[in-house]
Order: C-alpha cells, then structure tokens, then sequence
C-alpha cells in the first residue's frame, strides 16, 4: 500500500468506493484553494479513481530533497555597507511589509534576523497563524508573522515524529538559512566561525516572514519532503495571504500533472503568488534541471567574488588557492604529505581510501600528516572527519574533473583546504614526484574581491528541460557558493555526531542558497509594483540579467568552460535593473493553459483550475508562448513564432538587436517598436532559418535585444536543428 494524491472536481468522497472507505484512506484534504486529497491507496484502488470523470490526476506522494552578508553588495544592492539612493533596495523601501513564506524544514525563531524590533503592526491583510504543538518554546512576532508544520504525508509513508517534534522549529538548519537569505533582517557582527564578517540581511530585509515546515528526517536517499505535504502547505500559504513563495526542495522533473510541486505552484501563480523554486544540485549533467513549470522561476546556482582562502604550499615551492572555514595548523612548519591512497586500512580498496571513506584510512600510515583526499560520493566534510579520527594533521580535497574550478569552503575537523581539479592534479603529481613530500596549509582568510566572478557552480542542474524543451529552463541564476545566512542552534556546523561547534550564521551552498536570493529580490518588486503579475516580475528579472562576469569576458562554467543559457538561463540576476526593465514578457493564467492545451493536455482538465470550464483554442503553437527567452529544440526548415511585450516604461522607441546563432538565421519583424504610454503593448514576430551549410551539431546559442538606448531588454535563443 502506497500513498498517492488525486486531484477531484467534486467532494473527495466522489473518488473512493465509500464514505468509510474515504475515511480511513483520507489522511490529508486540499479544500481552500487546492482541490483533492492524499490517501494510503492500493496501487489497483489509485488506478480505479484515477478512471473517474471527476478526477484530473493521481499520482505518487513523492518524498523530496532539501535542494548572507557579502552577496548583495556583490549584486550592487549596497557598496561597502552603503545603500545608495538609487538603489532598489532604497526604491523599494527594503521590502516593507511583503510577505515571503518558504517551505522547506522550518526556522529558528530566536534567530537575530527574525528580530521584530522597529517594525510596526502586522498587515491586516494576513491571515495566518503560528501553530506549534511542542512544548519548545516556539513563538512568532511582528517579523515572523507566521510558522506552520504539515507531516502526514510523512507520517503515512513510516515516519516516526515525536511530540516534540510536532512542530515548526528547525532542527537541521536548512530552513533557516534560506528563510534568512530571503526576508532575514539587519544583523550587524554576523560571521560564519569568525569569516566573513558583516552586517547579515536578507534580500528583502523588512519583508514579514513565514516558515511552512514539510521537511522531515528523510526515510531513504529520495528525502523527507512530501508531496502531499508539501501541498498542504502551498494551499494554506494561499489562504494565509503571501505574496511570495520560495522553495528550495525538489525532484528529478516529472510530468507537470505528476508534480506535486507544479500543481500546488499553479494554484498559487493563479492567487497572484510569485513562486521561486531552486533548479537542483544534479549538476553538470546536462537535463537534470528540475521545477521546469513554466509558471514557476526557476534559480540555478553560481559563484561571487568573495572567498575564504588558505593556500597549500609544497616542498617544491609551489603554491595553490584553497578554500575553508577550518582552524589552523598547529606549527609553522612543513608537514608530511600522503596521498590518501599511501594511507589505505588493510581491509579497504584503493577507491575507498583515495575518496577518504568511513574505515578506509589506516591511523598508523596517517598519523601527523596531511592528506590529500579526492572529492567525491561522501561529504566533504565527513572526508576531514575521517582523517581527523585517524589522526592526520591536515587534508587536502581535490576535485575530480567533474567539479572543476568549483571549490566550497566548509567548518572542516581539521586543518584543510579544498582545491581545483587542476592543482589537485599538481598536487598528487607532486607527491608521486619525490621520496618525502611536504606540504603547509596556511591560515584561512576573507579574500574580495576574486576575478573571475560570478562562474556556474558545477552542481548547479542543466537543461535542457527534458518535459518541454521548448520551454528554457533554468530561468535565472544567483549567488550559491559559501552564503552566510542564518542557521539553526539545535544542530552543529557540520551536523555530524560528535561536532560539539554551534554557530548562529554558516556558510551554505546549493541551488538552496540561490533561490532564495531571487525570492527577496521579488519581494523588493513586489513592493515597488503591488499589481505586477508574477509572469511580469519574473520576466524584468530574467530580461535585465547579466551573462558577463566581473573582468567583462563570458561567464564560465565550473569545468572552465563558458557557459551557456542552459546553466544560467538569461543570465545572474541584477536587481537594480529588474526595477526598470522597460519591456515585459507578461502572461496570464489562460495563457498557462493554454500552453498545456498546445503540449496536448485534455481540456477537460482545466476545469479544475478554473472557476467554470476552460475550452482549449481551436488551435494552439506551443512556440508563441509569451516567454522571456525562445527554446526550439528541433528546428526543421524555417519557424516564425510570435512574441509580445509591455511597455513599463516611459514613451520610447525600441529596435531589434540580434546576435545570430551559428548556422541559423534570425529576422524580426517589425524591428522597431514604438510606445506612446506605459501599459501599451506590442507584438512581433520572430522567423528562424537553418542554413544550407555548416549546420552544427546540437544546440546552436544567440539572442535578441530590445533597447530604447537606456533600457536593454534581452533573451537567450537556443536551437537545435532536426536531424
């Protein structure tokens, strides 16, 4: 027996054989703003009411996984701690009184970026609660206006949660963190373990703030956030009154009508509701990108200009970048240096012992040394575990090649610092080189500003988008690599049995880090534009975006490579330029269904999402849909599609700028736009062409640019051409 969640057009019990069966099947009910429930079903059962006329869809009740003080200064919010008049964060007032929710494992309520101190009543329009059935002490305030805990889909797939547990506390930090990033306040002195000091805040620092806890203890590798809870909390953030959602919790993609995560994000695009949602860490495998909803923003992950470095220094004389948060040695003096293989346990392979696992290092060949240990399959932390507890004086952490240039800095158990994957290779090189190899690693430091910045994290998920690849995905991308933010209290830095550190601020990195950077950011548009649909938003984030790094060359990826709009989308977020976009891209939810009529979608199912019924047109081109950015995965001869924009501006004269790609051509018509007043819009049309000769393999890259000469309006173009 599994559990499963069905969406239905009429009272749940229209879906089950009987009202006695409903009841004891039935563990959670949708009846605000989402219509359906989540049952414990036999598999034969699910496949009967998923017969029903009434029932739009049945699907499996998924567990998910859990996808600062420098970064917005690196994004120009502020400059050396000083906002400048012109900034959005000035504009915008900080983000007063918008409210952003998050699902994910709750908060820690006695955090100082939860502080109310200044702030005045809470909106009358909201209209939640702070639900804690623990006896732990948790209350919300004038800044945490809300906090709620959903676990029975939890609970129904074998979870144990205690009393104590019945609530929205943060017990493993992650919660915390990226509620902080979003809507977190001014806390000045915050470090992460004395690194990086500075003045911690959010993206919308005077924001309200809800925690919806759906994240649990995971039972196995697939997570402990749920579907049906994760539902659960989505209706009632609909209820509750947010304006923004941001979630850092995800899935390999699916079906959008199998995804409980796109149902419940429509429902809230359809309130009015943006909703942020990370793009996974499955990165650099090209497809994993995931939340590929066309109505939800989707955040990749990239690096900022700001490090935490120690440098390795050889017996040769040579000298390599790392990153850390970890102590210092114990002497100035140069150590013996192993590779992590030279130090294998008897019982273990070489794989094992070079990968630094539970078991595999042999005190007696370790003892007093540094390490040189290979990034990969464990934490990285628990690798400096490992050779802490056999002794070793220090670790080295070498990418492999997959990882690249991509180096995080973590509160390691030991001296260490992680390197690249071409000074790691050095670095063995160098310890097969010579009889007695030594090594030092130095005292870790705060380093700004680093150059090249921003590049994509490696494990920042790709596209293309495997359910609709004419829809481009991810959307955006932000900082992800070492973000200070708020952390919970209940749990060590590392989280590891035995790690006595606990520390109010840490550095974390993940697409978890960089969704919520965007959700603040909405926050601040929010505020400024109160009637701006969340398609308008998303689209003056994504057309303003940047895809340049801080010496002006093409951002790279973490291999080295450049990078391309499957890695970032349109490019790292700019907010102060997503306050004046010029043009919007802007779609209504007839628009959404529409694109699910084009992709094939029965039409009896919107319905559903809908008040009355919803008839699909007598024809439909999945390519006019009005996206910020054009995706044409199989282009065969030539395609005319069409797109529309707003003015958000002042009157203006816009033209056409394209940067062609490579064997295809790209003509627009008309190439000049002229607007008399803000709110009129215009449409266009844009005519791809593959060429004769030289076409290229797989996907070829350009763009379109509207400008006015002081608004730059732009999007990717990526095709393929059919075979």
């Amino acid at each position: 027996m599994v559990e499963w969640f069905a969406s239905c057009s009429s009272h749940v019990h229209a879906c089950v054989y009987s009202h006695e069966e409903a009841r004891n099947a039935i563990f959670t009910s949708y009846q605000r703003h989402i219509n359906g429930f989540a049952a414990h079903l036999e598999e034969e059962q699910a496949a009967e009411i998923a017969k029903h006329p009434g029932v739009v869809s049945v699907f499996l009740d998924r567990p998910r996984k859990l996808h600062t003080t420098h970064s917005w200064d690196f994004m120009l919010l502020e400059k050396d701690g000083v906002v400048h008049p012109s900034s959005i964060w000035r504009k915008a007032r900080f983000g007063e009184d918008t409210i952003i929710a998050n699902i994910d494992t709750g908060v820690w309520p006695e955090s100082k970026s939860f502080s109310d101190e200044g702030y005045g009543p809470i909106p009358s329009r909201w209209k939640g609660t702070c639900s804690s059935d623990a006896n732990d002490g948790f209350t919300c305030n004038r800044k945490l206006i809300g906090a709620r805990y959903f676990l029975n889909g939890y609970v129904n797939d074998g979870g144990n949660v205690t009393t104590s547990m019945r609530s929205p506390r943060d017990t493993e930090g992650h919660g915390t963190h990226t509620l902080s990033t979003a809507g977190g306040g001014f806390v000045p002195g915050a470090n992460a373990l004395g690194f990086g000091n500075g003045t911690a805040k959010g993206g919308s620092p005077k924001a309200r703030v809800v925690a919806y806890k759906v994240c649990w203890p995971a039972l196995d590798s697939e997570g402990g956030c749920y579907d049906s809870d994760v539902l659960h909390a989505i209706d009632m953030a609909i209820h509750d009154g947010v304006d923004v959602l941001s979630m850092s919790i995800g899935s390999p993609p699916n079906d959008y009508f199998d995804d409980g995560i796109s149902i419940g994000a429509f429902h809230a695009v359809k309130n009015g509701i943006v909703v942020v949602c990370s793009a996974g860490n499955d990165g650099p495998t090209a497809g994993t990108v995931s939340n590929v909803s066309p109505w939800i923003l989707t955040v990749g992950a990239s690096t900022m200009d700001r490090e935490f470095d120690s440098f390795i220094e050889l017996g040769n004389g040579k000298r390599f970048r790392g990153k850390t948060l970890s102590k210092s040695m114990k002497e100035a003096r140069l150590y013996p240096l192993i590779s992590a293989m030279q130090g294998k346990a008897s019982n273990a392979s070489d794989s094992d012992a070079l990968l630094c696992k539970t078991g595999a290092l042999d005190p007696k060949k370790v003892k007093g040394k540094i390490v040189a240990c290979l990034r990969g399959e464990t934490a990285r932390v628990d690798k400096s575990l490992n050779c802490f507890l056999a002794g070793a004086a220090g670790m080295i952490l070498c990418n492999d090649k997959p990882q690249g240039n991509e180096l995080e800095a973590d509160p390691h158990f030991l001296p260490a610092a992680h390197v690249t994957y071409k000074d790691g290779v050095e670095i063995f090189a160098y310890i097969n080189s010579t009889a007695e190899p030594v090594g030092f690693i130095t005292d870790p430091q705060t380093d700004i500003p680093i150059k090249p910045a921003p590049f994509m994290a490696s494990f920042s998920s790709v596209g293309p988008n495997v359910v609709t690849p004419e829809i481009l995905k991810p959307d955006i991308t932000a900082p992800g690599v070492d973000v200070i933010a708020a952390y919970s209290e209940a749990i060590s830095v590392t989280g590891e049995v035995g790690d006595k550190r606990k520390s109010p601020f840490i550095t974390m990195s993940g697409t978890s880090m960089s969704c919520p950077h965007v959700a603040g950011v909405v926050g601040l548009l929010k505020t400024l534009y109160p009637d701006w649909s969340p398609a308008a938003i998303r689209s003056a984030i994504m057309t303003t975006a940047r895809t340049r790094d801080n010496t002006v060359n093409p951002m790279k990826g973490g291999s080295g490579l450049e990078a391309t709009p499957f890695d970032y989308g349109t490019g790292h977020i700019r907010p102060n330029r997503a306050m004046d976009p010029g043009l919007i891209y802007d779609l209504t939810v007839n628009d959404y269904l529409d694109f699910l009529c084009a992709i094939g979608y029965n039409r009896t199912l919107f319905s559903h999402f809908q008040n009355g019924t919803y008839a699909c047109p007598e024809s439909s081109n999945l390519y006019d849909f009005n996206y910020p950015s054009i995706s044409v995965p199989n282009l065969s001869g030539s395609l005319t599609l069409t797109r529309t924009v707003k003015n958000v501006g002042g009157p203006g004269i816009y033209a056409a700028r394209i940067r062609q790609p490579r064997a295809i051509s790209v003509s627009i018509e008309p190439r000049i736009l002229k607007f008399e007043k803000t709110g009129e819009e215009k449409s266009f049309k844009v005519t791809l062409k593959a060429k004769a000769v030289g076409e290229p393999r797989g996907y070829a890259i350009g763009g379109l640019t509207w400008s006015d000469g002081r608004h730059y309006v732009r999007s990717p173009i990526v095709i393929a051409i059919a075979t």
